[in-house]
């Protein structure tokens, strides 16, 4: 019984693509449908995005790089309006327009099954969050949103503000969109008063120190966030600080259960190294966190390798560690080596890349 099609990269064209929508009109099987980069032409994307009128068991639509015309997402929005069954949709390839972006939002306002939506803003990106800002206060059933592509600080402000109303996202990609600090403190603010967001990657968005400061502010007031990534973001020593000290607040907040902090590639440095080390001697609910290319030195890792030593002993829930290049150097290495003689919880650590010139192994016969 086929429940899942992947036509990548197939060059289907117009006639087969008008014969495989004929097929999914028939089809009762049929759940997640991958069609990426199928030059499918106008008549034949139409022709697919009708077989959502008709279809009732499709649930996962992938619809990368087919070069949607805003005919062709017309009529996508329409089946949208209609359809009962899809949860899942992927237009995060596609370059919809303006245009485009508010026909998809006004659908939005109707849709009552979609709970994931990847979507490229393309140019006109605030202009575009400005629509969708509308449709995510009306809509009730959205729970994932990704978003690519020029939201810029303002449209991080009206993101921010939507936050606050809408009460179904629990996650929620922005990464790549040019938030920079002011938008950042916006969504910061607004995370203080969400109550349902648990997921969110602000990867790549040049938040810089002042607004890792505001998100370090938030992440001691916000009790449902549990995974946070703030990859390649120029947080800088201040930033990182900031985050280590929050991180030794949320001990103190028992409903706060952040397990997943991603710094890779922010430039901590070695004080920050040895705060976070600070930082995970009390907190209690971490599980992952990333610290690839942060320059952290040797003696940062030694820092952090004498509070693994000390506090996992202690702490159960830290159970992955990327230190990743960070020039970690034999003495670093040397130093998590005593660390790991006395640690039963981590299961998972990345060292690679840090000219640690010796084998590493453990006695913990679970850790990879």
């Amino acid at each position: 019984m086929l429940t899942s099609l992947k036509l990548l990269s197939s060059n289907l064209g117009f006639e087969r693509g008008k014969a495989l929508a004929d097929a999914l009109c028939k089809n009762s099987t049929l759940k997640d449908l991958y069609l990426y980069v199928n030059n499918l032409g106008s008549e034949g994307e139409k022709s697919l995005a009708e077989v959502l009128c008709k279809n009732s068991t499709l649930t996962s639509l992938y619809f990368d790089n087919n070069n949607l015309g805003l005919k062709e997402v017309k009529t996508l929005a329409d089946a949208l309006c209609k359809n009962s069954t899809l949860t899942f949709l992927d237009l995060m390839e596609e370059n919809l327009g303006l245009e485009g972006v508010k026909t998809l939002a006004d659908a939005l306002c109707k849709n009552s099954t979609l709970t994931s939506l990847y979507l490229n803003l393309g140019s006109d990106g605030e202009k575009g969050e400005k629509a969708l800002a509308d449709a995510l206060c009306k809509n009730s059933m959205l729970m994932s949103l990704s978003l690519q592509n020029n939201l810029g600080s303002e449209g991080g402000k009206i993101l921010a503000y939507t936050l606050c109303k809408n009460i179904a996202l629990t996650e929620l990609n922005l990464e790549e969109n040019e938030l920079g600090s002011e938008g950042e403190k916006a969504l910061a603010d607004a995370l203080c008063r969400n109550s349902t967001l648990i997921v969110l990657n602000l990867d790549s968005n040049g938040i810089g120190s002042e607004g890792g400061k505001a998100l370090a502010d938030a992440l001691c007031r916000n009790t449902m966030l549990t995974s946070l990534s703030l990859q390649r973001n120029d947080i800088r020593p201040e930033g990182g600080k900031a985050l280590a000290e929050a991180l030794c607040k949320n001990t103190t907040l028992t409903s706060l259960t952040l397990t997943k902090l991603n710094l890779d590639e922010n430039k901590l440095g070695l004080r920050e190294g040895k705060a976070l080390a600070d930082a995970l001697c009390k907190n209690s609910t971490l599980k992952d966190l990333y610290l690839y290319g942060n320059n952290l030195g040797s003696e940062g890792a030694k820092a952090l390798a004498d509070a693994l030593s000390d506090a996992l002993c202690r702490n159960s829930t830290l159970t992955s560690l990327n230190l990743e290049y960070n020039y970690l150097g034999s003495e670093g290495g040397k130093a998590l080596a005593d660390a790991l003689c006395k640690n039963s919880t981590l299961i998972k650590l990345d060292i690679s890349k840090n000219n640690i010139r010796f084998k590493l192994t453990s006695n913990n016969q679970i850790l990879k």
